[in-house]
């Protein structure tokens, strides 16, 4: 049953429903546990059980003592800062950490007060349901395609392609060592290695990976991990590298909202990322059910570009 028909027998089905019963049966619709569970499918439990395993073996909030340029900058924050890995902990999750006391969705204004204000919370990784929308809904079929997702982390965005896409290959360029090494038991483990690679790499040594690949996903890849003089100089080598034309890159941030925050670091690097034929932005519906869980928000921040 394709779209068109499923659309005209769910009218057909409301519209013999008793006028009395319908006000519940839409309630049911928004809010019911019960079709996220027929929406689950063997690829979201697979992605699941990899979240479990990671969980058990990373802190609370998912950050490594080797990260101490990240956890400086959240620090530094005007409001206090938290991170809260989207792949690994869902509301619901969040939710029971905080009726447990583990967690906390508030900080105090004023020692001692019941005065309170919400925490930030961040997270460096793709939640589940944004995962499926990215590769389900924003890009397309990527098959016998290369993808390359730049800091790979926990390897979220990989695990993702694996289960979500045909991409040929799936690679993640990663700095940190635990982190490799950390992708690479999930890759034994689940036996994902057919299609999935990990380097220990910078992204300014892949001149030649970058040649060949096909979308390159960077999802708050820099920010928080490099000084801007360093972000200037990965930039510069990703605009002279990701030339491939129709190749496709996905942010989170927008462009437009990294150029801003290097505005003062380098003028003319965000005149040169600003100036047109590098990348078109292409649109992205976000109108998607993805289940409960999604959070709309979180899906708007993902972009994706064309290299012209």
């Amino acid at each position: 049953m394709n779209f068109s028909e499923a659309k005209s027998e769910l009218k057909q089905l409301l519209s013999s429903v008793s006028p009395s019963e319908l006000p519940k049966l839409l309630d049911w619709i928004r809010n019911s546990d019960e079709l996220d569970h027929l929406l689950a499918d063997n690829r979201r439990v697979m992605l699941r059980s990899i979240a479990d395993d990671l969980r058990a073996r990373l802190p609370l909030d998912a950050m490594l003592p080797s990260e101490t340029a990240a956890l400086h900058k959240m620090q530094q924050r005007s409001r206090p800062t938290v991170h809260v890995d989207g792949f690994l902990y869902d509301d619901e999750q969040v939710d029971a950490l905080c009726e447990e006391g583990v967690m906390s969705r508030t900080y105090c204004l004023n020692c001692g007060s019941s005065r309170t204000a919400p925490l930030d919370f961040i997270s460096h990784s793709f939640s589940a349901s944004e995962l499926q929308f990215l590769f389900q809904n924003v890009l397309p079929d990527l098959s016998g395609r290369t993808l390359v997702d730049v800091g790979s982390r926990l390897g979220a965005v990989l695990y993702g392609g694996y289960v979500y896409s045909s991409a040929s290959q799936l690679i993640g360029l990663e700095l940190n060592e635990e982190f490799v090494r950390l992708q690479n038991d999930v890759l034994d483990r689940y036996r994902l290695k057919d299609r999935v690679q990990v380097l220990h790499a910078d992204v300014c040594t892949q001149d030649a990976l970058l040649h060949s690949t096909d979308i390159l996903v960077m999802n708050n890849v820099f920010e928080y991990f490099m000084e801007p003089s360093e972000q200037v100089r990965a930039w510069r080598f990703i605009m002279q590298n990701l030339r491939k034309r129709g190749s496709l890159l996905v942010t989170v941030p927008s462009l437009q909202e990294t150029y801003i925050l290097l505005l003062y670091s380098c003028i003319f690097l965000t005149m040169l990322l600003l100036k047109p034929g590098w990348v078109e932005e292409l649109p992205v519906n976000c109108d998607i059910y993805l289940g409960r869980e999604a959070d709309p928000d979180a899906l708007r921040q993902i972009h994706l570009y064309q290299v012209m």
